[in-house]
């Protein structure tokens, strides 16, 4: 039987384990990325490793998510990054070169290598043809220390594509529409492979656009081919000798195979809260906007910014709207300049931003109370935005610059004709923002600088056989790392400060959460399907560490953030009958016994001290993952046995 492209990547990477669905497999790490809202905490745990350069091919750090400075904290961060990058190996990538996934695909992917990064939407890189994912801060550090990255072998999708997309029809409407057939969870334990005779008609920032929104999916990543469009996108980058070509066999096995027509799809929006609750434009036009944002990792490339500015050439924003442009990268940023598109941009009243997240994160350009908000970016999740009655709505960016032209929902074909975009054969090289690392022998000189919000990290806690804690709180379906940990950019400065970021855990849910965790000790936390999706922000299991979480008993969990709890050392567990969730309530003592011998069977009874109610738990960990827990989480198992 032949292979899909993923299967050729795994198999050439594989460390251990056997490729059949559901056994453990270690793969070998080529590059890593980290960011800054999680970076911090990332380089602290590899600095607790004791090894003095990483040892991947590339490993790069970006700052581009806590680049609004109201206080000392953020710029204190940005230092240490950047001191540790230059002593340990690391690409340092300045506040201003741009977002992370949009400079890792200009400037460092590579077809055919693994890349994990401290962010969900590292899978961009799949629109290169990598194998890319998405991990908690742990795994990247100790990926950099030459460590391998461990995955359940996933299932295998593909999305077989026909036809041409029609003017005013994008790469994002291809995203939302398979939301709209998987949701949010349909993506669970499967790797997305694109492909089809439509995939040829799509350029890399295109395929990027797909790649990055299969994270809104559950995936554990999306991959296109790589082909001739990614040797031209490759050369325009001055990197053509990065190129190898790569593709499935004929005779590959996929496990689910969906079928879309590229010439049948219309403009599509994502409704408040949730990335799959998506409808076409046209069915909700009319709705007064407010905000409309362009950018974010997912559609601020050059080919986007084009569109825009060429959509925008002539006419003014909407006298009820506030436009921001958020250019992802300053190669991106400097064509515009040289082109003349961004003075068009300006000239329509819009306001530009820095080449970084910004309002993705809530990182600034908050929508006004009970705000509609329109938005070019992956997630429109309940309070994001920095605005808590804010409905955010996730379009393209043709259908972004329709509303802020109109005022109202615009379907994006009653602008008129599309104006033709030409795409430059080279693209602006210029990497001066991107900071080599120190020499071997030049590193031991580095001084690694620390700010004092820059705190130790939670102590760990190995798993004792039986635990009796107080169920603390009770959430329901898909509840979001947002919701866990929120951004912001009141919050996001305490990322490396885990004592203050712990008042604001579950802010969302319940604002007395943190006082009540601390006051029992130890606590258990109850949740609904998809528990954890979203971001890989890893404070969301070291927050609750922190305040005593021990267990998180759930209908179901989030792939990121179930191994994020493992690494954190709490138990992640699940109803064995999901109608089980409704007999726990919040108070209850709940009591767990014989974990260990569970954990070898895969199944632990609880026993609800206050009701009286016995109820079964499943789980299936690896060895490894038992060992980890005993342990008291990755780091404290990694100095134990010596892996790394």
């Amino acid at each position: 039987m032949g292979m899909t492209i993923a299967e050729k990547i795994i198999a050439s990477h594989l460390v251990s384990g056997d490729m059949k669905t559901g056994s453990e497999i270690a793969l070998r790490i080529d590059q890593t990325l980290t960011q800054d809202a999680t970076g911090t905490m990332a380089y602290l745990e590899f600095e607790t490793m004791g090894i003095d350069r990483v040892r991947t091919e590339r490993s790069v750090a970006y700052i581009d998510h806590n680049t609004l400075q109201c206080g000392f904290e953020n710029a204190d961060d940005h230092r240490y990054i950047q001191s540790v990058a230059k002593k340990h190996g690391i690409w340092f990538s300045r506040p201003g070169n741009g977002i992370c996934h949009q400079v890792h695909l200009e400037r460092f992917g590579v077809p055919g290598k693994t890349l994990i990064g401290s962010d969900s939407h590292t899978p961009t890189g799949g629109g290169l043809g990598m194998l890319a994912f998405g991990a908690g801060g742990m795994d990247v550090a100790v990926a950099m220390g030459g460590g391998a990255y461990y995955i359940t072998m996933p299932k295998m999708y593909k999305v077989n594509l026909t036809g041409r997309l029609r003017p005013f029809v994008t790469a994002k409407d291809v995203s939302l529409e398979i939301l709209r057939i998987l949701s949010v969870k349909g993506g669970v334990g499967a790797i997305i492979e694109w492909g089809g005779e439509g995939v040829k008609t799509l350029s890399v920032p295109e395929r990027a656009t797909i790649t990055n929104m299969g994270t809104e999916l559950g995936a554990t990543t999306s991959i296109f081919p790589s082909d001739e469009v990614t040797r031209a996108f490759l050369a325009a980058e001055g990197r053509e000798g990065d190129y190898i070509p790569l593709s499935s066999d004929e005779d590959a096995h996929y496990d689910r195979v969906i079928d879309i027509d590229l010439s049948a799809l219309e403009p599509m929006i994502a409704c408040p809260h949730s990335p799959d609750k998506v409808v076409t434009v046209r069915s909700i036009a009319g709705t007064k906007v407010d905000q409309v944002c362009i950018g974010s990792c997912t559609n601020s490339s050059l080919m986007d910014m084009l569109k825009v500015a060429a959509l925008l050439k002539g006419r003014t924003v909407s006298p009820s709207v506030s436009l921001s442009i958020s250019p992802g990268s300053r190669q991106v940023l400097s064509m515009l300049s040289e082109c003349g598109a961004l003075n068009d941009i300006i000239l329509s009243g819009a306001r530009l931003l820095e080449c970084a997240c910004g309002p993705c994160i809530g990182m600034g350009f908050s929508p006004n109370s009970e705000g509609v908000s329109l938005r070019t970016f992956n997630r429109n999740f309940e309070g994001r935005s920095g605005t808590a009655d804010a409905r955010v709505y996730l379009v393209s960016p043709e259908t972004a610059v329709a509303a802020a032209l109109k005022g109202v929902i615009t379907d994006p074909r009653d602008l008129g004709d599309m104006p033709e975009i030409v795409m430059p054969a080279a693209f602006r090289i210029d990497d001066s923002a991107v900071l080599a690392p120190a020499s071997p022998d030049e590193a031991k000189a580095v001084e690694v600088l620390r700010g004092p919000n820059i705190r130790k990290f939670p102590e760990c806690r190995p798993q004792e056989d039986t635990l009796c804690a107080e169920l603390t709180l009770k959430v329901g379906d898909n509840i979001t790392t947002d919701h866990i940990m929120p951004a912001g950019a009141k919050i996001l400065p305490y990322r490396s400060n885990i004592p203050h970021l712990s008042q604001f855990c579950f802010g969302v849910c319940d604002k007395t959460f943190p006082e009540r965790a601390k006051a029992a000790g130890q606590s258990i936390v109850v949740g609904g399907a998809n528990y954890g999706q979203g971001s890989s922000r890893e404070h969301a299991a070291l927050v609750p560490l922190y305040l005593g979480v021990r267990a998180v008993i759930a209908k179901s969990f989030a792939r990121i953030h179930a191994a994020n709890l493992i690494n954190a050392g709490i138990l992640p567990l699940t109803f064995k009958n999901p109608d089980d969730y409704d007999k726990l309530s919040q108070g209850d003592m709940l009591s767990l016994s014989g974990i260990y011998a569970g954990m070898d069977k895969g199944e632990i009874t609880l026993k609800d001290e206050t009701s009286g109610a016995e109820i079964a738990l499943t789980c299936a960990f690896t060895a490894r993952q038992k060992a980890m827990l005993k342990a008291g989480g990755l780091l404290a198992y990694t100095k134990e046995c010596g892996e790394q």
